[in-house]
């Protein structure tokens, strides 16, 4: 699953390499991104770490999987996080960039270093009404500069990321985005229906399935070694890697590297 602001793309290699091993891969849109839509018009347009979460249940019974291998980084990467620590019967194995992506809320904040506050003023930029009009009148603009100051080592071009950036059409995108961003502060109120979704991750609840933890050594978002101290979360195996000239588009930039990460916790899973 993929992450802000990204799309279904940047698994465009990683699943053909997944699919030739015999693996079933599915790559769904976040909601807000692509052609997703919200049934109801009355439900909130909510990016918080919950809904993202329900949504990855939904679409597991939906689909009538009664367990999959959960893959994922940023956003994504936390919905999978929180599938595997609160429905652990539904995941075989975790495959996560950042390594533990379930928001501690309440210690929200909590100041970091000056040099990850600097990294992180985009999230402060959207809890104000000129960010979210900055989103809205330079969507495609600051997007792409996040792409470059995210992954300053990965050489993509303009078309590239115009193909995810269709994607950013959607909709609800805009809110989505700035309700993730003004939510994980505690700014604004949740989405009821996801309440005790919420109110469970606020334990901080512990991951038991076999995982695999990536960061990339160029990631624009995190200091390097930055989740590398989340592995007391994990009580089951687990393994943390560095991929070297990887950014914080890791599946993208480095789809070798991801495959072989999803490959080896499946292994332990089986």
């Amino acid at each position: 699953m993929h992450g802000f602001p990204y799309d279904v793309q940047a698994y465009a290699e990683v699943a053909p390499l997944l699919a030739a091993r015999g693996l079933r891969v599915i790559v769904p849109f976040l909601r807000g991104y692509g052609g997703t839509r919200f049934v109801d018009a009355a439900t909130p347009r909510s990016g918080e770490q919950a809904a993202l979460g329900a949504d990855l249940l939904a679409l597991l019974d939906a689909l009538r999987i009664d367990k999959a291998l959960l893959a994922g980084y940023d956003w994504g990467g936390r919905a999978a996080c929180i599938v595997a620590a609160l429905w652990p019967e539904r995941c075989l194995g975790l495959v996560s960039q950042n390594s533990y992506n379930i928001q501690h809320i309440a210690a929200a904040m909590q100041p970091t270093t000056p040099e990850n506050e600097q990294r992180l003023w985009y999230q402060y930029y959207f809890h104000s009404e000129r960010g979210k009009t900055g989103l809205r009148q330079h969507r495609d603009a600051l997007c792409e500069l996040l792409w470059r100051l995210w992954s300053p080592t990965w050489a993509f071009d303009h078309a590239t990321f115009t193909r995810t950036a269709r994607a950013f059409d959607n909709p609800d995108f805009i809110d989505v985005v700035i309700h993730s961003y003004r939510h994980r502060f505690g700014l604004v109120p949740g989405d009821p229906a996801v309440a005790a979704i919420e109110a469970q991750l606020a334990h901080q609840p512990s991951i038991a399935v076999p995982t695999v933890t990536l960061d990339g050594a160029d990631d624009g978002v995190m200091a390097i070694g930055g989740t590398a101290a989340h592995a007391h979360q994990f009580t089951g195996w687990h393994e943390h890697r560095v991929v070297p000239g990887a950014g914080h588009n890791l599946p993208q930039e480095k789809p070798q590297a991801f495959a072989q990460a999803v490959l080896d916790v499946l292994a332990k899973a089986c």
